[in-house]
């Protein structure tokens, strides 16, 4: 092998602000050449050019959605049946709740209020609410170790296996401290779903269609709740313990079928990339699209180059820190991009969630039966799968930060006007007025902001620390709801505060709050390639200024090397001394 040469790119622009970043040697780099022997796996995987890596990239970002989905019909089949792994925990979370207005469940484990009324103290609604979040948090720490150790695949079929045997805790339960251990061990699991679902589909599609398979993780929590509240009902009228105890059995249906999908499922290309592993990357992406026959214009390492250009750019952003602690996540523009993903997950819980996530017990302290509580329960969340639906319409024509905003803020004035309406005197109209705008609040938070949130969550860290980023903002999501689960509790229960229907005043406020962060705060992510968010992040880009500067970084040609663009850029050997390699950009 030829001795390394140390060489200097220069881009010029008419600005004066400059943005430098460090790559490591390059043997005999050449022009146009992709920088070869910038890791192991490179090594051996063909010399691939940038003007490949850039011309991918730019293919990604102009692609049209049917040309997407036409190109990646494997990857977008995949990505949604490994996300089914999400119904199981909108399933549990919405059982349990639910359970605090089940007759059968109450008579079992409740304690008598008043002749033939039976209420879960509010001190164990919140002990087993929490006990399944308290598991998720040691589950989602742990994944994001064991996902990088070994892999989507490997970690998702470990859960699935802890799950099935944890069920059998909470089915034969016959105290609520034997149902709160068994609420524990599952969490355990349901904290590796909630994360590994959402990071493997950032990773598994390419820019065009990233937002809409994070997006669907929504949809699968949301076809999970509905399940369980199916169920519920369909047991209502039961008077044995098995109403309660067949809702628990049927998530050992749904573990052997995701389980049987796991089995076959490719592993994240980009996580082979981490691992070194170029040429495995390769496969899988041939594996993820149609034949080559079939799509003349798809260059799998032309995809693999990018990818690698990426990751060996978030090294050197890194400062050349190879390990991939959550420490990192803290550390330089990373702590800026986890407290964006741990802000928007927090904002689900603090701009109203709970209200919807005790629905049945909410209806029931309001006024109404608890038969029409559970119907209007199932009615809530079919008008949520449908929210979830629309939402892909309008993630095709608007931005990320736009749908969010408006979200909160249509959120903020239902919860208002439903508080008003608690003020006043319970009539059969003032019922009717409040459970119909607990209908319209899930709808808009299921259009916008619930969708929108596994998205931008998935899109705003760098792709070496995504899964431990999204661990992380998926933990400030479960200690928030530590709080706001006893707090809505509180609010409802004749035992407590019995607010009712004014409780919606405080999540109100707390929506507003919500509301002047994200104003300030939350970046425009819609159509940016990874690549791109690392440099806007290093250059301390403003969040209303994504798209517009992204604009004048792609026009400064901030990795385009392709022959067209030689006038404005120039390779220029510098002395051996220096012995590194610097790309230096001025920014816009």
């Amino acid at each position: 092998m030829d001795d390394p040469k140390d060489y200097h790119i220069n881009v010029p622009s008419t600005v004066e602000n400059e943005y430098r970043l460090q790559l490591p040697k390059a043997s005999n780099l050449a022009h146009n050449s992709f920088p070869h022997g910038l890791s192991p796996s490179t090594d051996s995987f063909p010399r691939l050019n940038s003007s490949a890596a850039a011309a991918t990239a730019q293919d990604e970002r102009q692609q049209t959605l049917k040309a997407a989905t036409q190109r990646y019909p494997k990857a977008i089949a995949w990505s949604a049946a490994i996300s089914l792994a999400i119904v199981m925990e909108g399933f549990q979370t919405a059982l349990i709740n639910g359970f605090y207005a089940f007759p059968q469940f109450q008579k079992a484990y409740g304690v008598e209020v008043s002749p033939d009324e039976y209420q879960i103290t509010t001190t164990w609604q919140s002990a087993l609410g929490n006990s399944s979040v308290a598991g998720s948090v040691i589950g989602l720490l742990a994944n994001g170790l064991l996902t990088e150790m070994f892999g989507y695949r490997r970690t998702m079929m470990g859960a699935l296996l802890l799950l099935a045997a944890s069920i059998f805790l909470t089915f034969f339960a016959s105290s609520l401290q034997t149902l709160l251990a068994g609420q524990v061990l599952c969490g355990l699991s349901w904290g590796v779903f909630s994360t590994l679902t959402t990071t493997y589909a950032a990773e598994m599609v390419p820019v065009t269609l990233r937002g809409y398979l994070t997006a669907s993780v929504n949809l699968c929590w949301l076809l999970g709740q509905i399940i369980a509240q199916g169920a519920l009902r369909g047991f209502l009228d039961t008077q044995s313990q098995w109403s309660y105890r067949i809702p628990f059995a049927l998530q050992w249906v749904w573990i052997i079928l995701v389980f049987s999908i796991t089995i076959f499922a490719p592993e994240s290309p980009w996580w082979l990339i981490r691992q070194d592993r170029a040429q495995d990357a390769q496969q899988v992406l041939e594996r993820l699209t149609r034949s080559h026959h079939d799509d003349q214009d798809f260059n799998a390492s032309h995809t693999v180059a990018m990818m690698l250009y990426t990751n060996e750019v978030e090294k050197r952003l890194n400062q050349g820190r190879s390990q991939l602690s959550y420490l990192e996540c803290f550390r330089g523009t990373s702590l800026r991009r986890t407290e964006i993903a741990c802000a928007v997950f927090m904002i689900q819980n603090m701009s109203g969630l709970p209200v919807i996530g005790f629905a049945a017990y909410f209806y029931t302290r309001i006024g109404f039966s608890q038969k029409r509580s559970y119907d209007l329960t199932i009615g809530m969340h079919s008008i949520a799968i449908l929210a979830g639906l629309l939402s892909f319409v309008l993630m095709r024509y608007l931005g990320r930060r736009a749908l969010y905003l408006a979200g909160l803020t249509l959120q903020f004035l239902v919860l208002l006007a439903a508080g008003i309406l608690g003020i006043f005197e319970e009539t059969a109209t003032n019922l009717w007025g409040t459970a119909g705008l607990i209908m319209v609040f899930i709808f808009v938070f299921d259009l916008l902001v619930a969708p929108l949130t596994y998205t931008i969550v998935a899109e705003v860290p760098s792709t070496r620390l995504r899964v431990k980023t999204v661990v992380l903002a998926r933990v400030a999501y479960n200690l928030c709801s530590l709080a706001t689960n006893p707090l809505q509790n509180a609010m409802l229960s004749s035992l407590k505060w019995n607010w009712r229907a004014q409780s919606c005043f405080f999540w109100a406020g707390s929506c507003f709050l919500c509301t002047v962060y994200c104003i300030f705060r939350l970046p425009e992510t819609k159509g940016l390639t990874y690549l791109e968010l690392d440099l806007l992040f290093e250059k301390k880009a403003h969040a209303t200024k994504f798209a517009s500067v992204q604009k004048r970084l792609a026009s400064s040609g901030y990795f385009d090397l392709r022959d067209e663009q030689v006038s404005r850029v120039q390779w220029v050997e510098v002395p051996s001394s220096t012995r590194n390699v610097s790309v230096e950009m001025n920014w816009p």
